[in-house]
This record gives structure tokens, sequence and C-alpha cells, in this order.
């Protein structure tokens, strides 16, 4: 306790801020008495039971019923129509494929349907048990009442037992923001203010001795947990160019037919496509620079891409997957970061083809770097290209 005491009392935020609840809450407790602060320490007790139970009941209903709800999507047949889509239908068919297709993504709207309709079930609750509290509470009052000699006493009583319980209130209150803060650091550890938060003493003690035997072990993978939120984030904004992309104009239909007249295999296909995009289509340097510079970027669709002939990475891989498909490919834009010739990365976006003809590989490809190389399925192309996991 001696130590616990000395590290609460060192003038640091973290610590600051612990202080500054446990008073608030101790004064508080002294203000409304015993039974009004025994109502509130119950009060937070159910809040927080509510939450864990939700929690937990929510994330075993989410795995038990993601494979259901798979499997429900995958016998729709749902399939973007190939036809230029309001932005409604849009939304529509990109939420549905990407439910159907990304587990992470299905797994989390379900927990989160699932917490709040458990929430919501819970709160429903609230009046009858708080009544049954407020009930057990009056007549506490009422016989305390009677054998109280003097009211002064009665009054310095509850206040007393007021503060304790307030105290004991801010103790958990000050525990779940530390839990908080645990969380915070433990998943984005490079995040904002976490070199502060990991430098005090009261924090590190309560990391080390009270949450990390509990969580510690879970919340190891939370890095890796961020990065597969990102990656299935970026799988989602993948998917709804390809939704918006599924309607494919006369012109490039036409472009497409004429490129690949003389080709009989997908492989034979896919390389005469990277061959004609990536020797018509210049790279846009003023769209880039526009974007890393001042921040502004202007989205454009294949048709553009197609009519100006200039475009950036994700706009060629665009159009190189609305060409290949209206050839009859099964192609995927893919994201992630590319050589920058420097020893960095930077973003970057390409293409993958299925060589359905040849077992079904999928095979990379970079149009938008052909003028710098040959980047149809070369040897080492995952060295240079890392796609988001």
């Amino acid at each position: 306790m001696h130590t616990w005491v000395q590290t609460l009392l060192k003038p640091e935020p973290v610590a600051l801020m612990v202080v500054l609840i446990l008073l608030v809450s101790l004064f508080s407790g002294m203000r409304r008495g015993a039974s009004g602060s025994a109502k509130h320490l119950f009060f937070f007790i159910w809040q927080a039971a509510t939450v864990v139970v939700s929690l937990l009941l929510a994330g075993r209903g989410a795995v038990y019923a993601s494979p259901f709800v798979r499997d429900w999507l995958i016998d729709r047949g749902i399939t973007v129509p190939k036809e230029d889509l309001s932005a409604l239908k849009q939304f529509w068919f990109t939420a549905v494929t990407s439910l159907r297709d990304f587990d992470l993504l299905r797994f989390g709207v379900l927990f989160l349907l699932l917490y709040s309709v458990l929430r919501l079930l819970l709160h429903a609750l609230e009046p009858f048990v708080f009544g049954l509290v407020d009930g057990v509470l009056a007549r506490g009052r009422a016989g305390r009442g009677r054998m109280a000699e003097s009211p002064l006493i009665s009054g310095t009583a509850s206040r007393t037992t007021g503060a304790m319980i307030g105290a004991l209130l801010g103790g958990g209150r000050a525990f779940i923001v530390m839990a908080c803060l645990f969380v915070y650091v433990s998943i984005l550890p490079h995040a904002y203010g976490t070199d502060i938060i990991r430098a005090s003493a009261l924090y590190t003690k309560t990391a080390s001795e009270l949450l990390n035997p509990v969580a510690g072990d879970v919340l190891k993978q939370g890095p890796v947990f961020t990065e597969a939120v990102e990656a299935e984030f970026r799988h989602v904004l993948e998917r709804k160019y390809d939704v918006i992309d599924a309607a494919i104009p006369p012109n490039i239909e036409e472009a497409a037919a004429a490129v690949t007249k003389n080709s009989s295999t997908d492989e034979q296909k896919a390389r005469a496509l990277y061959s004609w995009v990536g020797t018509r289509i210049a790279y846009d340097w003023d769209k880039a620079d526009n974007y890393t510079e001042h921040g502004i970027w202007k989205e454009q669709t294949p048709t553009e891409t197609f009519t100006t002939r200039k475009g950036v990475c994700i706009d060629v891989a665009r159009l190189y997957a609305v060409m290949a498909r209206s050839a009859g490919l099964e192609v995927r834009v893919v994201t992630g970061e590319g050589a920058t010739g420097d020893g960095g990365y930077g973003p970057h976006a390409w293409n993958e083809v299925k060589l359905t003809d040849a077992g079904g590989e999928w095979i990379p490809l970079d149009a938008t770097w052909a003028s710098s190389g040959d980047w149809f399925n070369p040897d080492g192309f995952s060295k240079s290209h890392i796609r988001d996991a």
C-alpha cells in the first residue's frame, strides 16, 4: 500500500488525473450521504457488469453467427449489375459483398449489432432493478432513523459512510481509466501521448501488477489486430472500386476487344492489355504532387483515365481491371506499398489476374511501371511490391 501511495503522489499527468478522480468521488460521496452513495455505487457496478456481459456474449455470438451469415449471403448469389449504379446501390452492393467475403468486417458488424441489442435489453431491466435497490435502501434508512440517537450523529455517520463509498467508487473509475490507457498504449504504441503515459510510474505499476497478468497476452496482438483492421478497411475500398467499375463503357469494351483479338489464352490477353495500358497511360505527376504537397485528391473514373490518357497508379490499375473484365478475365485491384528506388516504400496500386485456363493461378502485374521494365509477373515481384495483408 505504501508504494502505491508513493506512486500516486508523484506530480505527473496520469497520477494527477487519478488523484482528481478520487477527490471528486470522495467529496461527491460525502455530499450524497450513505444511501445516495450506495445507490451510485450499485449503478456503477451494474453498468460495468452489463458492459462486460454484453461484450462477452456479443463476441461469442458473432463468432458463432459469422459462418452462417457468410453462407446465407453466398446462397443469395449476389452479383454486381454491369450497369451504372446510383450512389445508394453502390453502397448497398459494396456493403453486402464485403460482408460476404471479408471475415473481420463481418465479425465486427455482427459484434456491434449483438452488443447494441444486449445493452438495450439490459437497459430495459434497469427500472425494475433500481426500483428494488431503492426499496432496500429506503428500508435501511427507516431502520437507521429509528435507531439514531442524534440527528447530528446520524448525519455525520451518513456523510462519513458516503465519503468511504465515494472513495471506493472513485477507485473503480480510476481503474477503468487506467485500463483504457492500457488498451490505448497496447493497440496504438506509437500514437499521440503514449510516451507520456508510459513515463508515468503509476501507470507502469498498474499495468505490470494488475492489467498485464490479465490482458497482456491478448493485447500483445494489439498492433497486429490494428494492422488487420486497416487492411480490411483497404479491402473494402478496393471492393468499392469493383462495384463502381462494374459497368464497362462501350469505347473501353471495344478497345479491350481490339487489344486481345489475337490472344487465345488468359495469359496472352493479360499480357496484351498490360502492354497497351502501360504504353498509353502517362503518369499524372501534377495529380500526385497536388496530393502529396497540398492534400488534394481528385477521384477519377476509368473512363476519365482512358480519355485523358493519364493517371496515377490507382487510376491505371482500375482502367486495367475494367479492360481485363471486358476481355473475360478475372482481375482485382491490389493496394499496398511499392519500392521508391531510394530504399524506401510508398503507397501503390497494381493488379492481379487469374489464369483460369492454366490451373487458376493468380499472377501480379504493374502497368504503371511498364515504362521502367517488364513488370508482368516477373521473378521477385513481391520484393518491390508489398500488398496489404
